[in-house]
């Protein structure tokens, strides 16, 4: 960090405190001896979901769990493994370190994480999300489950 008294380069961290959306450092400039504040905020890269369509709209996690919610209603899955399940989908995401994600890549996380918690809610969702048109496609996706059992 550069010394804004005398310009020169060399500083320390004398103190440092979180705030709300910042930190707050206290330096001193090992030159000139003088102190001074700075103040550093994260940036944050909205992250955007490219839809079907080639719309891109900012990844919204409200509307992923409502999504989730909706296929696991009157099935035994906690609401605390649903927010965990959005967690770890949301983590991965955001540690694959990519701006714009395909729809389809959080819809296949989605479906592969039902799949371990809850049969139905996997064939609820995936049949929303794979726009099943009719019985056969489910037939097809509840065999593929049993199979793999």
């Amino acid at each position: 960090m550069k010394c804004p008294y005398c310009g020169a380069e060399d500083t320390k961290v004398t103190d440092s405190r979180p705030s709300e959306n910042t930190i707050r450092r206290r330096r001193q400039c090992i030159v000139c001896d003088k102190r001074f504040t700075t103040y550093e905020r994260v940036e944050e890269i909205p992250l955007m979901v490219i839809k079907r369509d080639d719309v891109r709209e900012e990844f919204d996690r409200a509307k992923l769990e409502r999504g989730i919610l909706r296929a696991c209603h009157k099935r035994p899955v906690s609401v605390d493994q649903v927010s965990h399940l959005v967690d770890d989908i949301e983590n991965e995401l955001l540690a694959e370190g990519e701006k714009e994600i395909p729809s389809s890549v959080i819809g296949e996380m989605v479906m592969a994480k039902l799949a371990q918690i809850d049969d139905v809610a996997y064939v609820r969702f995936a049949s929303v999300y794979r726009d099943f048109k009719d019985v056969r496609t489910f037939l097809e996706e509840i065999q593929k489950i049993a199979l793999s059992k």
